[in-house]
């Protein structure tokens, strides 16, 4: 999700001696390498798709056993009131980073990702469209994803962080972007051993065929980022094409919708019809890019836009 500045630290505190206890009594089985297989990258899930051990942004999302024996980690995520998705606890080890990147699939375009660091070190930084910080232990932070963005671990030590993924509710964004107060007014959320939260997670958001309204937000939305990498008129000029050929595709995908509904009924046309897009995109968008963070723009057309538009059968 984008944000009007790359860090914002959010005006609330937690027990970090709790939260290392929780963390430092999982087994080591609940630990696995990162999905892309970045080294020294590793995590434990705590909210997934079915509370089972999968990286999968879609289906209903539930704690996983790992989350159940944490308690106070459980007591953190219900004190913000908001609706969790996918997440975990992210594990750096010594000397190892995460390479700069911009998260730019469809799962980012309406869900912002919460750091609470729970093992960290000064040598730990953050940095994000040019600017870093240090995470500290107990704190919470969100950031700008859709920027370019990367980690770097230069302790000796391991970095843990809880990792939670959300759209947020209205008062949240309003506690996470307004104006805080002096640090020495902020809230610390301490352990209660008689709260039992009721934690809200994601149901499952995906629908056979995307409705033409959420069509319209993310292409606007790609079409409003949409640039050219080096500045020619014929760069532009497929630009200009390419944000056409965007435009009536949502009005065509509008009409499949109004005939057919988006519960999977007429599946093959709207299969021919983001395919069509597809294969009319590919010679325009060579060489264009997104503005914010130069990621190509039929990358992002594809990760964000073709590959959510028809769900899989079965």
């Amino acid at each position: 999700m984008r944000l009007s500045q790359p860090f914002f630290q959010l005006p609330v505190l937690f027990d970090v001696a709790r939260l290392q206890a929780e963390v430092a009594a999982l087994p080591a089985q609940a630990w696995a390498p990162h999905p892309d297989r970045l080294p020294g990258n590793s995590a434990a899930l705590l909210i997934s798709a079915g509370g089972g051990e999968t990286d999968s942004v879609y289906g209903q999302m539930l704690s996983t056993p790992w989350l159940a024996g944490m308690p106070y980690l459980r007591q953190v995520l219900a004190g913000f009131g908001v609706v969790w998705s996918r997440s975990r606890l992210m594990r750096l080890a010594p000397g190892s980073g995460v390479p700069e990147h911009a998260d730019i699939n469809y799962h980012w375009h309406t869900r912002v990702r919460v750091h609470i660091p729970i093992i960290t070190s000064p040598l730990v930084r953050f940095h994000c469209d040019g600017q870093d910080v240090h995470m500290a232990a107990g704190e919470a932070w969100i950031f700008d994803n859709w920027r370019p963005h990367h980690v770097e671990n230069r302790a000796s030590v391991e970095r843990i962080h809880l990792v939670a993924d959300t759209t947020g509710t209205a008062a949240f964004w309003q506690f996470a972007c307004g104006q805080a107060p002096p640090r020495a007014q902020w809230r610390t959320v301490t352990w209660d051993p008689a709260g039992s939260p009721n934690l809200l997670t994601e149901g499952d958001q995906r629908t056979p065929v995307m409705p033409s309204a959420e069509v319209q937000l993310v292409i606007d939305d790609l079409r409003a980022e949409l640039t050219v990498a080096t500045d020619t008129a014929e760069a532009k000029a497929r630009a200009a094409r390419l944000s056409l050929l965007l435009e009536s595709f949502v009005l065509d995908w509008r009409q499949l919708c109004a005939l057919h509904g988006v519960g999977g009924r007429g599946r093959p046309e709207f299969l021919r019809l983001a395919g069509a897009l597809h294969q009319a995109a590919k010679p325009l968008a060579a060489g264009l890019v997104m503005r914010t963070n130069k990621a190509s723009a039929l990358l992002v057309l594809e990760k964000r836009v073709l590959q959510h538009l028809v769900a899989d059968e079965g």
